[in-house]
């Protein structure tokens, strides 16, 4: 049985080799992303496609699958905002995804963005390349004592808390649904305009939805402390990059830290170097000497990629033999 992979890196091609020893699928990689300008070509009778992040998979997209043989869109990743779920149900196409891949990962991502901006180590590493040694521009703060907002508790907040906890930070954390054994250990749930209000670090690890698309804003970062971090390793389209612009110029924001961004299709997991890059947004960010942008990379680990091939081939099977995956959240339609 085929599995047609898009947006394939060659990580992918070497992880899901190596884990489909058991299954013996046929695995097909292709480089481009899906959308409306690939999907025509996808071969009668593909049983399943395998997407990433940054497909576009549009009722018009999926239609069309359904019309080649489409059985089970496969996501190898935790969010699914780019799939229109209701149109896969109504095409009897099955929907999964890979709810959680080592939130450590991520979360310790989250912490190495604070500490970097912080302490300024990718500062120090290209001067003491040059053989500068002086310690001007280069003055930090302690994060023992400080105060830590985490917008969402799912498995990478709570992963995140307990290592801010381990800094001897005061954590509080904001989420619909409070999670008691966390609280237990000494997080605090307040509401999210406190959270703002009385927070040195706000870390978001929530999911975009659309009640909370663009939830930092010129409002919200209104309500925080001036001179905070700001830290987003979750989705691009949870704050508003223009108002977060602002924030920065007028020192409301101390620090940026992303790994996700609204308009990230056209940039990530891309070698651009050799290009112009036409996104005057991303370009005035970057200009911030106290803004720090990786390439959606939080995810990134031999951990994570392993248990991300591991999941999506595991579920694939159990779904073409009939059955149901194992495993709270894996399931979208």
């Amino acid at each position: 049985m085929k599995i047609l992979f898009f947006s394939a890196k060659p990580y992918d091609r070497e992880f899901f080799t190596r884990h489909n020893a058991p299954y013996g699928f046929e695995l097909e990689f292709l480089e481009t992303h899906l959308g409306p300008h690939i999907v025509n070509a996808v071969a009668e009778g593909t049983p399943v496609v395998c997407v990433f992040v940054n497909d576009r998979l549009t009722d018009e997209v999926i239609g069309i699958l359904a019309e080649k043989g489409v059985k089970i869109i496969a996501l190898r990743c935790a969010g699914f905002n780019n799939v229109q779920l209701e149109t896969a149900k109504q095409h009897g196409i099955r929907v999964c995804r890979v709810p959680a891949y080592s939130p450590e990962a991520v979360a310790e991502h989250t912490a190495a963005m604070i500490l970097t901006l912080n302490r300024k180590t990718h500062k120090a590493y290209n001067r003491v390349r040059e053989q500068n040694f002086a310690l001007n521009g280069l003055l930090g703060f302690n994060l023992f004592g400080k105060t830590a907002g985490v917008i969402g508790t799912g498995k990478i907040g709570r992963a995140f808390c307990r290592i801010m906890l381990g800094f001897g930070c005061r954590v509080l954390a904001y989420d619909p649904y409070p999670d008691a054994s966390l609280a237990a250990t000494g997080v605090e749930y307040l509401p999210f305009e406190e959270v703002l209000k009385e927070s040195d670090i706000i870390s978001l690890h929530c999911p975009l939805t659309p009640e909370n698309r663009y939830l930092i804003n010129r409002e919200t970062l209104g309500l925080a402390k001036k001179g905070m971090t700001l830290i987003n390793t979750s989705r691009g389209g949870l704050v508003n990059t223009n108002d977060v612009i602002e924030g920065l110029k007028t020192g409301q924001i101390a620090y940026l830290g992303i790994d996700v961004y609204e308009q990230e299709e056209n940039l990530f997991f891309k070698d651009l170097s050799g290009s112009i890059i036409e996104d005057d947004t991303i370009q005035r960010l970057m200009s911030f000497p106290n803004v720090l942008v990786t390439g959606h990379q939080a995810f990134f680990t031999e951990e994570a990629l392993a248990q991300i091939a591991e999941t999506t081939l595991g579920s694939v099977d159990q779904l073409m033999k009939g059955g149901e995956p194992s495993g709270e959240g894996i399931m979208l339609a």
